[in-house]
């Protein structure tokens, strides 16, 4: 009985940890996005990972698409922070396509992280975009259930 109770304090000052580290972070992505933010419009893109290391880019944008400051974060764990990515200054979004040669430098999650915020960036600007509406854990739960009583 013991040690069911170790364990049991383990995973929850574990869990406890967790949340707080992650509260930090949020914390740190919003001090960066108001900071870009008092600069001009900002480009957010993401490649959110499951398995491997999520990334997400942010630019700050003047009215003519040229990019201010640039940040990047990329990471498994909550202990990734922002880096500042002074490549991107100077550049208009419009141009960062998969061809953009320093956006070919990058590695393939960052890569998919930038094209996501400069086609978010131009869907908003052309009115275009629609935010999704996410679906509730139990409709995707009874569409996975679906699939496989379809499949068998």
């Amino acid at each position: 009985m013991n040690t069911y109770l170790l364990i049991g304090g383990l995973i929850t000052i574990a869990y406890v940890c967790q949340i707080l580290l992650a509260l930090k972070q949020i914390k740190h992505f919003n001090q960066i996005y108001a900071c870009l933010r008092k600069q001009g419009k900002v480009a957010i893109g993401r490649r959110p990972g499951k398995v491997k290391s999520g990334t997400i880019a942010m630019f700050a944008i003047n009215a003519s698409g040229d990019i201010l400051d640039a940040k990047l974060m990329q990471g498994v764990t909550v202990l990734a922070k922002f880096k500042d990515k002074e490549t991107y200054i100077g550049e208009n979004i419009n141009h960062l396509t998969e061809t953009h040669e320093k956006v070919q430098k990058e590695n393939k999650l960052t890569q998919q992280a930038i094209i996501d915020a400069r086609n978010l960036y131009l869907a908003v600007a052309s009115k275009t975009y629609h935010e999704p509406t996410p679906l509730s854990p139990f409709t995707m739960i009874r569409a996975q259930l679906s699939g496989i009583f379809k499949k068998s």
